[in-house]
């Protein structure tokens, strides 16, 4: 049984920093696509970054691109989402989700179609 569990939220001020981290089992985080995605309150979940099975290539959200890093530990078979320079509008529960890299994962990485398996949700909330 595939399960994603995630950690490391909280509450942090403007400009500070969190990691996320995404726990994996049942299956190698090293064979397939993982992303994170996000969902505040009253709005549709929304995505942030993605990382491909091989680890080499990598996305963001406009909204994150330079604040934000994806990871993985394969030995420890995590996902991480290093998260700096925090902003209150990245107030979210967070979700990793991964599936397997479909030929047309280059198109469709942005949507939670593509993945197959998401986690419970970590909260993050950036607040003074």
């Amino acid at each position: 049984q595939v399960q994603l569990e995630e950690s490391g939220g909280g509450l942090v001020q403007p400009g500070g920093s969190l990691m996320l981290s995404c726990a994996a089992s049942g299956r190698p985080v090293s064979r397939y696509a993982t992303a994170w995605f996000r969902q505040a309150p009253g709005k549709e979940r929304e995505f942030v970054s993605a990382v491909t099975w091989s680890g080499l290539r990598k996305f963001y959200a406009d909204s994150v691109k330079g604040r934000f890093t994806i990871s993985r530990d394969d030995a420890k078979n995590t996902v991480y989402l290093q998260m700096n320079s925090l902003k209150p509008a990245d107030t979210a529960v967070y979700f990793c989700e991964d599936g397997r890299e479909t030929p047309d994962f280059y198109v469709y990485y942005r949507q939670e179609g593509t993945y197959d398996n998401w986690g419970q949700g970590t909260q993050v909330t950036v607040s003074s």
